[in-house]
């Protein structure tokens, strides 16, 4: 089992739900880039790993160059590789790494309101079904009116919690776009678009609790 989230990351080279997970996310963030207005796109990423997810959907996208993003990151190894990648694109000067924690608010004035915000591996590290709640709430200080919220949550124990999700957004300012699980069957991502109005201060300064170790993601 991996000992910390840096290793956990190498499980992508190996485990089939990760990589179909991936590939899903990858899918429908060029799905919000095609569909964004002309001009800027701004993105911000909670949890960003090493940004492979946005990265690498960069990589060969047409409209990279309009792209300003933020990815927040607690990691220094992941966030020391994602900004390597960042280099080797080109796109230092439009995408940001923060190593900081993606849990507090201020890590993200002055990137949002965004029109892309990435929550991936991040519902299934909730401590409990309200953190649920809590966050879907303050997303609306991340999220401009209109937004693109794309998502993962993971099943196991045969219980499928990414309906669980799902209800919770459709109970909030939410409504769903594409939501589809991977080919093992026990991976959900989701699209969901905000549509209600941006708040310009967070509602409280943690927007969320995270308690997963890597040795028990789920």
């Amino acid at each position: 089992m991996p000992r910390d989230w840096f290793e956990w990351h190498d499980l992508y080279n190996t485990e089939p739900k990760l990589q179909q997970r991936l590939e899903i996310v990858r899918e429908y963030i060029a799905y919000s880039l095609n569909a964004s207005p002309d001009g800027a796109i701004r993105i911000v990423s909670a949890c960003a790993g090493d940004g492979r997810d946005l990265l690498g959907t960069l990589k060969n996208h047409p409209r990279k160059q309009d792209v300003y993003a933020r990815l927040v990151e607690i990691n220094p190894n992941l966030v020391e590789r994602g900004r390597a990648t960042i280099e080797f694109l080109g796109l230092d000067k439009q995408i940001e790494f923060i190593n900081g924690d993606a849990t507090i608010a201020a890590n993200y004035v002055g990137a949002v309101p965004a029109d892309i915000v990435l929550v991936c591996g991040v519902f299934g590290n909730l401590p409990e079904e309200a953190e649920l709640n809590r966050l879907l709430d303050n997303l609306s200080f991340l999220s401009k009116e209109g937004a693109f919220v794309i998502w993962t949550r993971g099943h196991s124990n045969g219980i499928p919690y990414s309906d669980n999700v799902r209800k919770a957004f459709g109970a909030s300012e939410f409504e769903e776009v594409k939501f589809k699980l991977t080919a093992t069957g026990d991976m959900g991502v989701g699209i969901h678009r905000y549509l209600g109005k941006n708040s310009a201060v967070p509602k409280e300064q943690q927007l969320f609790v995270f308690s997963g170790v890597a040795n028990k993601a789920r």
